[in-house]
């Protein structure tokens, strides 16, 4: 019976709309990690004017959330091998919920920032431990489309900001205007957050801890019990062993866990993480989603048609995603990344030529004339498009599943810093090299790094499609 239900769980019969539901609770926190992400678009000028920052205040400003992102991810991590996975997502919405009343009532640049870097920590905290609840209480053959649900929350946060603030600061006329209770449009902007944060921390009360971490803490009656219930009944007692023979349960598992007892280095698949890791921002997408209203004001559009831009954007990222998850489990990951990066690479050059070849106003705009304008957003559209089909997902997917369940908590702990890490200095350096270099560079050298992300992959990615977790383990 036990050998049964086992095998049945990796391969088909399993209660579905159970775990599918698990995972959109879980996911929500990508859908704040998209939200938290994305509406800072629309409050930028406003936060310049509010707190008078120069152009590095204003940045520190914006990346200020990724410092905390960083650290919320490393310690997430390790805090989750410690505490379990559900206490640490607990944990994450209240400092959502906390953050995003805080921005709002900041009156000052450090007060915002202190709160912008609380945000951030359960963004990061979010980022790394999504994937791997996901990943552990789902079955492999759908274990791709469900861990991609993380980035499809994501986008959906991201579109959710885009719109509430092209909504709020339409109906007050700009997001340095009053909107409601005497509370200014980029206030409400940030207060927005509060309802899916509250739902999140309800929803989290109601799902079970992951099984693979019950069984780490020697909790294996409740591990089977878990398993079971993913399963619709049935003995777990041969897959609570099967996933006990990859866990040294002499020890807890940990950062010293990285480093392998048989080489003294670093595990390999930790360094093929970390490249992912670094290689999702190194193309700047987040860029787009941090500065969009910045970036095409900057090309010649209005605030309106700015913000607007960022919802048709939203809306390709969102539908592009679905692409994703339609393949994942069919063509696998490393073929979506394998294109992802080279369509990244040409939409990226595109936009740098269209950049770089324009005039500049007497104000100091770019003046994309002619068609030259609608072939950017289209390039820059297409460029989201590759992404959100490949390296957006699917990074979170392999990170989720890829490493073994000794080191999966420890592993993400270092792969979510170094991601993190990597997004504050594309996002903090943005404003340098546009007043610097200006954006046809600028996009030049991400368009750089999605050819070294073809090689990276092409190189050193394995596939992980249809593997179970205890495939991917080892002693």
């Amino acid at each position: 019976m036990g050998n049964l239900h086992q095998n049945n769980l990796d391969t088909g019969s399993y209660n579905t709309p159970r775990i599918v539901l698990l995972s959109l609770i879980a996911a929500l926190g990508g859908f704040l990690f998209g939200f938290d992400s994305g509406v800072i678009n629309g409050t930028v000028e406003a936060l310049q004017q509010t707190f008078n920052s120069d152009a590095v205040g204003t940045g520190f400003n914006v990346a200020s959330m990724l410092l905390g992102c960083a650290a919320g991810a490393f310690f997430a991590g390790t805090l989750s091998d410690k505490f379990g996975r559900k206490p640490v997502l607990i944990a994450t919405a209240a400092a959502f919920i906390l953050s995003a009343w805080g921005s709002g009532v900041s009156s000052s640049s450090f007060e915002f920032v202190l709160y912008r870097i609380l945000g951030g920590s359960a963004v990061g905290a979010a980022s790394v431990i999504t994937p791997a609840y996901i990943s552990e209480i789902a079955p492999a053959n759908i274990r791709g489309r469900l861990a991609s649900l993380q980035q499809l929350m994501i986008v959906l946060g991201l579109f959710a900001a885009f719109l509430s603030n092209y909504l709020i600061a339409g109906t007050a006329g700009t997001a340095m205007a009053e909107f409601w209770l005497g509370a200014q449009a980029w206030q409400w902007m940030f207060w927005m957050e509060i309802v899916p944060a509250s739902l999140f921390f309800i929803g989290l009360m109601f799902i079970p801890e992951s099984p693979r971490f019950l069984v780490a803490a020697g909790k294996e009656s409740e591990a089977a019990d878990v398993l079971s219930s993913l399963a619709g009944g049935g003995d777990f007692s041969d897959k609570v062993a099967e996933i006990k023979a990859t866990l040294n349960l002499k020890s807890k598992p940990g950062l010293k866990d990285l480093i392998s007892n048989v080489t003294g280095k670093i595990h390999p698949i930790l360094l093929v993480g970390m490249g992912l890791a670094v290689l999702q921002q190194f193309t700047g997408i987040n860029v787009v989603f941090y500065y969009g209203a910045t970036l095409w004001q900057a090309a010649g559009f209005t605030e309106g048609d700015a913000l607007l831009v960022n919802v048709i954007s939203g809306v390709v990222n969102v539908g592009f995603t679905f692409v994703a998850i339609a393949l994942v489990d069919k063509v696998g990951r490393k073929p979506l990344l394998l294109v992802g990066s080279v369509g990244q690479a040409v939409m990226l050059g595109f936009l740098a030529f269209f950049f770089a070849s324009a005039p500049v106003s007497e104000s100091g705009n770019l003046m994309l004339e002619g068609n030259t304008g609608i072939y950017a957003l289209i390039s820059a559209n297409m460029y989201i498009a590759f992404f959100a089909f490949s390296w957006g997902p699917i990074m979170w997917v392999m990170l989720g599943e890829m490493f073994p369940n000794q080191i999966r908590g420890a592993a993400l702990a270092v792969c979510g810093l170094m991601q993190w890490g990597s997004n504050f200095l594309i996002t903090i350096t943005f404003p340098i090299l546009l007043a610097g270099i200006g954006l046809g560079m600028s996009y030049g050298i991400y368009a750089f790094f999605g050819i070294v992300a073809f090689f990276f992959v092409y190189m050193f990615v394995n596939e992980t499609k249809g593997k179970t977790l205890e495939e991917m383990s080892v002693k």
